[in-house]
């Protein structure tokens, strides 16, 4: 009896864990799924099961292509500028040089600052009429009259773009830079007795050792900047006409100004198996070529 109790007893540790994770996490997912096969009035309760019904009416819809194309030009170029330049960062930050604890604080500022701060201070340096970028130009005296930075809705959105690639390199960069600090410095000396040069060192030693820091950052990156909701709500809201929308605020909107519970239901569960799937072949991909 006491054999079986000690084995047992690291479960009942984790009892309280499981259970918050079933309240908090796997319930509703569970119910999200239930709403997007199901047929959901405004006020959010579910009725009768229509199967694929929601997802026919999102996919059939004309602003959902433009959406999705949306959603993953913004994941695939904010992901991947910010993972090239924090990784840059991160190497020059991993350097010895004066005033190096400063220069750490200043790039962990926009990953400490609120989403919705930032893409506020960022709708104001792209105004036309008072905006800082404009009024920066004219006191260089290199422009004589306001220049409108977002004539079209591809420019908003490459703006926003701008913005999430902004906000994430710090994340990318501390990531990174853990890894690199782990690295033993007595490779490197190893290395330059040798004769190697500074590329040499990097591709053939930084690079493969630093790979664990630099997947896990780059799956957390893609899950977090699919979701991000904060930058493209507060600069235009998806408008006009969802030429700026992604998908999680396409689903916001389809929820809670149009009234589709179902529908917005069904969007998220796309989203869902879209990240599954992106996150999967990526770790699968990133693993296996690590072990070759």
């Amino acid at each position: 009896m006491k054999k079986t109790l000690r084995k047992a007893e690291p479960y009942f540790w984790i009892l309280p864990s499981v259970i918050l994770m079933s309240i908090f996490i796997i319930v509703p997912i569970g119910q999200v799924f239930r709403m997007a096969f199901s047929k959901v009035t405004k006020t959010g309760k579910v009725k009768e099961f229509i199967g694929f019904g929601n997802f026919m009416d999102v996919v059939g819809s004309k602003e959902f292509g433009i959406v999705l194309q949306n959603t993953i030009v913004w994941t695939i170029v904010v992901v991947g500028l910010s993972t090239l330049l924090g990784f840059m960062l991160a190497l020059l930050l991993n350097n010895e040089f004066k005033g190096r604890k400063i220069a750490r604080a200043i790039v962990v500022f926009p990953w400490a600052t609120t989403l919705v701060i930032q893409a506020s201070a960022w709708k104001f340096i792209i105004n036309t009429d008072y905006g800082a970028l404009n009024t920066l130009l004219k006191t260089l005296g290199i422009i004589n009259h306001n220049i409108n930075w977002t004539p079209t809705p591809e420019a908003f959105f490459a703006w926003e773009i701008a913005c999430g690639i902004f906000v994430t390199i710090p994340f990318v960069c501390f990531t990174t830079l853990s890894g690199l600090q782990s690295i033993d410095a007595s490779l490197y000396e190893a290395a330059t007795v040798d004769g190697a040069n500074y590329w040499q060192k990097l591709f053939q030693i930084t690079i493969p050792l630093v790979k664990p820091s630099l997947t896990v950052a780059t799956v957390l990156n893609i899950i977090y900047v699919f979701n991000s909701f904060p930058i493209v709500w507060t600069i235009t809201k998806g408008d006009p006409a969802s030429r700026t929308d992604t998908l999680v605020t396409y689903l916001y909107k389809l929820a809670f100004y149009n009234g589709k519970q179902g529908q917005a239901a069904a969007v998220s569960v796309i989203g869902f198996l879209i990240l599954l799937v992106c996150a999967s072949v990526y770790m699968v991909y990133t693993l296996k070529k690590g072990d070759n």
